[in-house]
């Protein structure tokens, strides 16, 4: 984790807290030429445009009281929420998304594929387990933890 992230992170938790949101996740990362410092929050029922626009000013004015500056490039701070295909970052993610139907995309291929689709069925720290639908058929797979690299939420069609 890079000192930037380290430090918004431990910035932005108090904050959050006050308001008994979720901090889902922060990153900092270049796009083109720009830097961009995102911040994704969430709470039970979905966080709306204001509560976002709180947090924001209040990082930013936190951010603005450090000497000397934890990020000295130019960059951009978004404040929002991660969506309807978040992502499974922590523990209590997988719990909620039990049932849900989620993407996975892994780091070695299985069956020759390198992403799925299908309904969470059970996790530990060792395997996860999905529901999938192979052409006409449903099927459970189960993959290692270890060779998940991206896990989120997703949208079934």
């Amino acid at each position: 984790m890079s000192s930037v992230v380290e430090t918004v992170t431990s910035l932005v938790t108090p904050i959050v807290e006050q308001r008994n949101f979720e901090l889902v996740e922060v990153e900092f990362v270049k796009e083109g030429k720009s830097w961009f410092l995102r911040v994704f929050i969430d709470k039970e029922g979905g966080i709306d445009i204001e509560e976002c626009a709180w947090v924001s000013e209040q990082l930013s004015e936190k951010l603005d009281s450090l000497n000397p500056d934890p990020i000295p490039q130019a960059y951009f701070l978004e404040v929002s929420s991660p969506g309807a295909e978040r992502p499974l970052k922590k523990e209590a993610d997988y719990h909620k998304a039990l049932g849900e139907y989620i993407h996975i995309s892994l780091y070695q291929s299985v069956n020759d594929e390198k992403q799925f689709e299908g309904f969470l069925e059970s996790f530990d720290e060792n395997e996860l387990t999905l529901r999938v639908r192979i052409k006409t058929r449903e099927k459970q797979l189960t993959f290692e933890r270890s060779n998940i690299a991206k896990a989120r939420l997703a949208i079934q069609f």
